[in-house]
């Protein structure tokens, strides 16, 4: 008896729809990644993309416990002299809420070139609409 391992044309990937409403965001982001990696599914192999994509709803909906609020800061830097940013938690939810659960998701994932690709099957709208339709996505029961 041998260990199976996926090969990457006969992996078929499937597509899940998160709603982010008031769902805690280091629990959903841990979630995602899970499912962003494959290791959901029982055919999980280690150096090939056994993942599905996830498509996340209402992502301004998504909240943190405690003073994280008023703690949590995210920095980013042009390259430039004097191109470095600091943005609150609360300013980046008023800006660009689909980022916060980005860049949560994307500290989860591994860094190196499979952690970007799967980063890549990760669609985060605000709202409750989303272009992928066509893709007849499943939705994603969450036990939080």
């Amino acid at each position: 008896m041998s260990t199976y391992l996926a090969k990457r044309g006969e992996i078929v990937a499937q597509w899940h729809v998160v709603d982010a409403t008031d769902q805690v965001l280091g629990r959903l982001a841990a979630k995602i990644a899970m499912v962003l990696q494959g290791k959901h599914k029982p055919t999980f192999t280690r150096n090939v993309d056994t993942g599905d994509f996830v498509i996340v709803l209402n992502a301004e909906k998504a909240r943190v416990t405690g003073k994280k609020a008023d703690v949590i800061e995210y920095d980013t830097y042009s390259r430039h002299p004097g191109g470095r940013h600091i943005y609150s938690y609360k300013t980046m939810k008023e800006l660009h809420p689909e980022r916060i659960i980005e860049l949560a998701v994307k500290r989860m994932l591994p860094k190196n070139k499979l952690g970007r690709d799967w980063l890549t099957k990760l669609k985060i709208y605000q709202g409750s609409e989303h272009p992928h339709s066509a893709q007849q996505p499943k939705e994603l029961k969450l036990a939080l």
